[in-house]
């Protein structure tokens, strides 16, 4: 689409509002809107942001970050190509947007944009990305006293929770056709009132883009039912928590070949892709503050939880961070990918796709060996088996992970200064802000944000 045909679909959609919308380094949607009636010209020049927003967290509290303060402004440039009608919102539209510098270029602490720099890098590898992200997410029901309870407490993939739901999912799974967002499948899961609902795979841009409208699709319909949708990843810490695995797939630049299978290996995968693992594996202490980014997140990332708690990978492993997922009948070639099991739905997707590929590609500019997959559950290898096999346990908080992340060179590199300084600075504060409250204060102030 150009902006023509976006404004030309507004208006014939009776469309009044168009809301132009970005994902912040406290992994919060947020957003401004531009009415119809100067939706051609915001479209071209965009509209005025403060550079403070990139310095707020999720408590809407801003922090000391240079050059993020009282002084400077961007603009939220939209991408016409990731224009829908909003299904859920009467009237409303909404498109991503970009920043961009008062000179017309990418600003450093834009996430959008870094995630455009990763797959420009491996284009020059002749490499494009597919992918996914493969969301839990759960629905509940306002009780009197101000709280909320699950809509069930069904049993995993029972048809009483598909009962329970069906009304509310019959509308999601609606609203995503209606913003040509394809849905692979759906299940109930193992937590009280607990859904799963994979969407395609397509590009590295679309698949990120696609996250934040199944953010916003499954919050909002969930809303027009009287329900709270909540995708944080532990909205209850005595039930399972909601990930959102990342799947992808490397091809040629044609987007006919896909570059990790081979027939020949045992798990038809092909070099590339190992070394693309290894990578990933490599990286994963600091890549987790990208993909399981927020305080929550670390409640989820336990031993035997089938959510990952240690470096390893392995074949339909679902207790190891990578999984080679089993290819389809119908389509083994074109169907073998990559599983990355700690990831949450409190992430920014720009930012955990784009660090996702800058560490597999490093893993394939070094040429690097995961060694042996792991064929159990890796919590039941012994301390020594784990340390011979070059298995760790993950940071176990977002303040480990943080730190991490500071010292790996390759993914500081990757997202810049600004954007990584800035990143840095909201995350920390809100460790502390929540390492201060109690668990109330933890789960109340994650499960209405995410």
């Amino acid at each position: 689409m150009n902006a023509e045909q976006v404004v030309n679909a507004c208006h014939a959609a009776g469309v009044r509002l168009v809301r132009f919308l970005y994902c912040d380094n406290g992994c919060t949607i947020r957003g401004k809107l531009a009415p119809i009636d100067h939706l051609a010209s915001k479209m071209e020049s965009g509209i005025g942001l403060t550079v403070a927003m990139q310095a707020m967290n999720m408590l809407d509290q801003l922090q000391p970050v240079e050059g993020m303060g009282p002084v400077g402004e961007i603009r939220l440039v939209p991408d016409p190509e990731s224009f829908v009608i909003l299904p859920y919102a009467p009237h409303s539209a909404a498109m991503m947007a970009d920043m961009v510098t008062l000179d017309r270029r990418p600003w450093g602490a834009c996430p959008r944009s870094f995630l455009k720099r990763m797959i420009a890098q491996a284009a020059e590898q002749g490499i494009t990305v597919q992918a996914t992200f493969e969301n839990e997410f759960s629905l509940f029901r306002p009780t009197e006293d101000g709280g909320y309870e699950p809509i069930d407490t069904g049993l995993c993939f029972s048809s009483i929770s598909m009962a329970a739901g069906q009304d509310v999912i019959d509308d999601i799974v609606a609203a995503f056709a209606a913003q040509n967002i394809s849905v692979d499948a759906y299940y109930p899961e193992l937590g009280h009132g607990q859904h799963e609902m994979p969407i395609r795979h397509g590009p590295a841009l679309r698949a990120a883009d696609n996250q934040i409208w199944f953010r916003e699709t499954v919050r909002n319909v969930a809303r027009n039912h009287g329900l709270i949708a909540s995708l944080a990843p532990k909205p209850m810490p005595d039930q399972a928590g909601n990930g959102c695995h990342i799947h992808w797939s490397l091809w040629d630049l044609e987007g006919k070949r896909n570059l990790l299978y081979d027939p020949q290996d045992r798990y038809k995968l092909s070099p590339m892709g190992y070394q693309f693992i290894a990578g990933v594996l490599t990286h994963l202490p600091g890549l987790l503050a990208l993909t399981t980014p927020s305080y929550n997140s670390f409640r989820r990332l336990q031993p035997h939880f089938w959510s990952s708690a240690y470096t390893a990978w392995g074949p339909d492993n679902r207790e190891a961070s990578v999984r080679i997922a089993s290819s389809q009948w119908s389509d083994e070639e074109g169907s073998v990918n990559m599983e990355l099991k700690a990831s949450d739905p409190s992430n920014n997707p720009y930012l955990a796709l784009g660090g996702l590929i800058a560490a597999g590609l490093d893993g394939i500019a070094r040429q690097l060996d995961p060694g042996e997959p792991a064929l159990i559950d890796p919590g039941n290898f012994s301390e020594e088996e784990r340390l011979a096999r070059g298995i760790h346990r993950y940071p176990t908080s977002q303040a480990e992970a943080l730190d991490a992340l500071e010292r790996d060179e390759v993914l500081m590199a990757a997202l810049g200064p600004e954007l990584a300084r800035s990143y840095l600075t909201v995350k920390r504060s809100e460790y502390e802000a929540f390492a201060a409250q109690d668990v109330d204060f933890e789960i109340q102030h994650h499960i209405y944000k995410f």
